[in-house]
């Protein structure tokens, strides 16, 4: 299996230990984020059967040019998958999009906030743009990302953070450009590429994953 272990809050990998499990040296004992070196159709399939019941959101059908930079899961409790490609107004973007039980840490690990999950005042107000799953519109909201790069020293905001309630778990967009936000101006549908079957053979494949 190409799919390694590292923490789910944090870039340090995830080291088995003895008692059994995997242990992280900042965050102690974690349940592991599968992770692939790089992105393939076997290492696709791989990641589907360990993310067991949670879903695998990916835009469907993806737009010419668009291809699978990154994905990953912790096992029954959260996957994430990247796709990148070229837009005319904002060049190349990366499309983040992270299912998860509360409290798993994935989707403030990929958006650079504080904290396992959104944060008080989610849903507060308008939705910030929706999404459209399994036929229904799902509002996603705003998270602010201004105390965490503040806290880092960075000062070039590069990326948009949204993030609401599906199925009973937290959903996420990150994406990069902070400018591409305006790709959202109709929902784009999100399709669990888990039950796509042949379907996935056509899935395209690229890199280099982005950083996070």
């Amino acid at each position: 299996m190409a799919l390694t272990a590292g923490c789910p809050r944090c870039p340090t990998p995830a080291t088995a230990i003895p008692a059994g499990g995997w242990a992280c040296p900042v965050h102690g004992e974690v349940a592991p984020l599968w992770r692939a070196g790089e992105t393939s159709y076997d290492d696709f399939a791989v990641h589907l059967e360990l993310a067991g019941e949670v879903p695998t959101y990916l835009p469907w059908p993806l737009s010419p040019g668009w291809e699978v930079t990154d994905f990953g899961t912790v096992s029954g409790a959260a996957t994430f998958t990247c796709v990148t490609g070229p837009t005319e107004d904002d060049g190349p973007v990366d499309l983040i999009v992270v299912a998860e039980e509360p409290g798993t840490g994935v989707g403030a690990r990929c958006a650079g906030t504080l904290g396992d999950d959104p944060g008080p005042g989610l849903g507060d107000g308008p939705a910030t743009s929706k999404v459209r799953l399994a036929g229904q519109l799902v509002p996603l909201w705003q998270v602010s990302v201004w105390e965490a790069l503040s806290d880092s020293g960075v000062d070039d905001w590069d990326r948009t953070v949204l993030a609401g309630e599906a199925e009973g778990r937290w959903l996420w967009l990150v994406i990069r450009p902070a400018s591409a936000l305006l790709l959202l101006r109709e929902p784009w549908p999100l399709r669990d590429v888990s039950v796509l079957g042949p379907a996935l053979l056509e899935l395209p494949f690229g890199g280099p994953a982005p950083s996070w």
